[in-house]
């Protein structure tokens, strides 16, 4: 869930760089020319400012932990070394330095992910020790990368292969590989793990088939077509909470919104309907046909789109229940925020309801100030009791698992008053009277 834009681009001298959700998507995280901020994303009408940090300028990577205080910072003035910031208490946690450039980090409650060109780190979020570093890995010159959320299976995804589009699964808990996956003929260009760590969906660089995989078996579950006029570039993937949906946004101005649910056949008895007659005729044709003909027969088109007024720019998405309602939420290199209504059970368009600046004094065209200032339109929205991302789909992915292993639980880590063992960079022991606070350590440099 992260984009990466230039460091010319709109704001004025502010410009946004990079921009990513956290793990529960309740906050948006921007780089800037200045530094970085930290945004809360749970409300439509309004989208606080939650910090502004000024340590470092030109920051190309920031990554928030869950709703903590605990922030992952690299500039491009310094692309080697990674900062852990607490934000509230404006404290440098530790900073650790690479052998070359940061391309990207992920973050679980039990793991931090470092990813370089041709290598990986992983850290025990715990006191941040250093646990494996996986060399020579296949060129990845984007950093491309995804790591499951849930930390009870912190399984970690990224290119098998620089020339066909293999996914690697690695088990970052017992640091051990699961499996590999074949997915796409051409290179990957995203990835992403749903939030239980049950499935992951990828994309390669031609952009026009996304095939979601179970997890750990990697068995594909499914195939969807975004488009077959033209490659594009897959900036993003993202799946709902509940796992039933997962959107893709591109550098076209088309966000595309698939959702997740088998074609059941029909039940004994029940006449079948012309969709049903033309789909068995279709079914078996397919085995007839060259298998290329074949998979685009069987592929699932989008279940609802997006149209952007924009083109050509990098943008990352993120499915949310925002104010009890389904979301899309799209951020933008052009230094905005987007919120649009979905229907749940019809899909079709989906409406913009929200346009947010991500900073103060850029001037909105007119017309976008006209949308923030219109009411919600309510012929969009689905029936608000729903508690999950879409109510009307029984839930059928594995819950996250209880925590077994040692490090932080899901309700924010180590009880209050814990004393956490000390570590062999740490100057003693730290007594823990925020359970939000990550890591329990102390200040410390590698």
């Amino acid at each position: 869930m992260e984009e990466r834009g230039t460091s010319d681009g709109p704001g004025g001298p502010q410009g946004l760089i990079s921009a990513s959700f956290n793990q529960d998507t309740t906050s948006l995280s921007v780089g800037t020319k200045s530094g970085y901020r930290l945004f809360s994303v749970t409300s439509v009408d309004k989208m606080d400012c939650i910090h502004e940090g000024a340590e470092c300028p030109d920051v190309y990577i920031v990554e928030r932990l869950f709703s903590s205080s605990l922030v992952v910072v690299v500039s491009l003035s310094m692309p080697r070394r990674m900062n852990v910031y607490h934000f509230k208490r404006g404290t440098e946690i530790c900073n650790y330095s690479y052998s070359n450039n940061i391309l990207s980090v992920r973050l679980n409650r039990q793991r931090l992910v470092v990813c370089l060109e041709e290598s990986v780190y992983i850290h025990n979020i715990k006191d941040m020790k250093l646990l494996k570093t996986l060399l020579n890995t296949p060129h990845n010159p984007s950093g491309l990368c995804a790591l499951s959320v849930n930390h009870g299976n912190s399984y970690l995804a990224y290119p098998g292969s620089q020339t066909i589009g293999e996914i690697m699964v690695y088990d970052a808990n017992n640091l051990s590989k699961v499996t590999m996956i074949p997915a796409h003929d051409s290179p990957l260009a995203a990835l992403t793990f749903n939030t239980s760590g049950t499935k992951l969906a990828s994309a390669s660089e031609r952009g026009t088939v996304i095939r979601v995989f179970t997890i750990p078996e990697g068995q594909r579950l499914f195939e969807f077509r975004r488009g077959m006029k033209r490659y594009v570039s897959i900036s993003s993937l993202s799946f709902s909470s509940d796992a039933q949906f997962l959107c893709a946004s591109s550098n076209t101005e088309t966000v595309h919104i698939f959702k997740l649910e088998q074609h059941s056949p029909s039940r004994d008895g029940e006449s079948p309907t012309w969709g049903a007659y033309v789909g068995k005729m279709f079914t078996a044709a397919s085995t007839y046909l060259p298998s290329q003909v074949s998979d685009m027969m069987h592929q699932d088109r989008a279940f609802a789109t997006v149209r952007l007024n924009m083109f050509g720019l990098k943008n990352v998405c993120a499915l949310s229940t925002v104010q009890k309602l389904p979301r899309l939420l799209v951020a933008s290199s052009d230094g905005h925020l987007y919120i649009y209504n979905i229907d749940p059970q019809d899909g079709g368009e989906c409406v913009l309801v929200r346009k947010h600046r991500l900073f103060e004094g850029d001037e909105a065209p007119q017309e976008a100030q006209q949308e923030e200032e219109e009411p919600e339109d309510g012929r969009s929205l689905p029936p608000s009791t729903s508690p999950s991302y879409a109510a009307t789909v029984s839930l059928t992915s594995t819950p996250p698992s209880s925590t077994t292993l040692t490090g932080y639980s899901e309700d924010g880590g180590a009880e209050k008053g814990d004393v956490i063992p000390e570590h062999e960079f740490a100057e003693g022991p730290v007594c823990l009277d925020d359970e939000n606070e990550f890591p329990p350590v102390s200040k410390q440099t590698n």
